[in-house]
């Protein structure tokens, strides 16, 4: 596995069968202090992930595996959003959930 951010998507109208209805990213792979790590890729999507989140991916044959149809010619595929990092800040987790002090991640509103 390895950390990217969504920098962009990309629009095919025309796809290898058993890609129809995969989202394609344009994802840029980063080290976990957020610098770029190489040339930016193009990635299946698996998560509903959008552009500047961070989040990790996986390639080769897992890549394939990962989508709803398996075996289909992928490269990279996002499995995950990274909502932070053992080290970040805590008011950089997703605005709808709520850290708790135990160090759980609960969506805001549910019972504690």
């Amino acid at each position: 596995m390895f950390l990217g951010r969504v920098i962009g998507s990309l629009v095919s109208t025309v796809k290898y069968e058993g890609l129809e209805g995969v989202k394609l990213l344009w994802v840029q792979p980063i080290f976990s202090d957020g610098s770029p790590s190489g040339k930016a890729i193009v990635a299946c999507d698996g998560t509903q992930a959008g552009v500047g989140e961070r989040v990790y991916m996986v390639d080769g044959r897992e890549a394939a595996l990962a989508l709803p149809r398996n075996f289909v010619p992928v490269d990279a595929t996002i499995v995950g959003i990274v909502e932070f990092l053992d080290g970040d800040i805590p008011d950089r987790v997703a605005p709808d959930r709520v850290s708790q002090p135990d160090g759980v991640v609960q969506p805001e509103g549910a019972a504690q």
